[in-house]
């Protein structure tokens, strides 16, 4: 497989899962999100997705270029897509934690654990790919703004 496939074939998989949760927190935007009182600093609804969709690409570039490296750092880079893959099922859990089972305290433990495997994969795909690491610097920040956001959440609705 050539490096453009891997790369491409990654940014599917990324917003193809993206899409998939996207599916729980449908229903959940219409219906059961609207009645929680939020903090001041909610971003509107409709900057998610956009955000979210950006979020996925610069994700799957970022495994992609590492995935390319694989023949010069076969271990590492196996182990930097271990931690890769980790987050994102993470990822998706958290939606159905928070937007399917209406459950912010549990996604906020999670999304806790979730922020910790994101910031070891970029501290693995830094190793691997310098670039790669910094792709995952606002994906970093985004899951640090949310955390802040579903703590207030919880905290505001508990």
């Amino acid at each position: 497989m050539n490096k453009i496939t891997r790369i491409i074939l990654v940014v599917v998989v990324c917003l193809a899962i993206g899409y998939m949760s996207g599916t729980v927190t449908r229903s959940a935007i219409t219906t059961w999100y609207p009645t929680l009182i939020k903090p001041s600093f909610n971003p509107p609804n409709w900057i998610f997705a956009p955000v979210w969709s950006l979020l996925y690409v610069m994700m799957g570039v970022a495994a992609g270029l590492v995935w390319n490296s694989i023949e010069s750092n076969k271990e590492v880079v196996k182990k930097a897509l271990l931690f890769f893959i980790i987050q994102l099922a993470l990822n998706a859990l958290w939606s159905y934690l928070f937007f399917g089972l209406h459950n912010p305290m549990l996604a906020g433990l999670e999304i806790i654990i979730l922020w910790l495997m994101i910031y070891e994969t970029y501290i693995q795909f830094g190793k691997i790919s310098r670039l790669a690491g910094y792709l995952l610097i606002p994906y970093l920040l985004w899951v640090s703004f949310a955390t802040v956001l579903n703590g207030s959440i919880w905290w505001l609705n508990r």
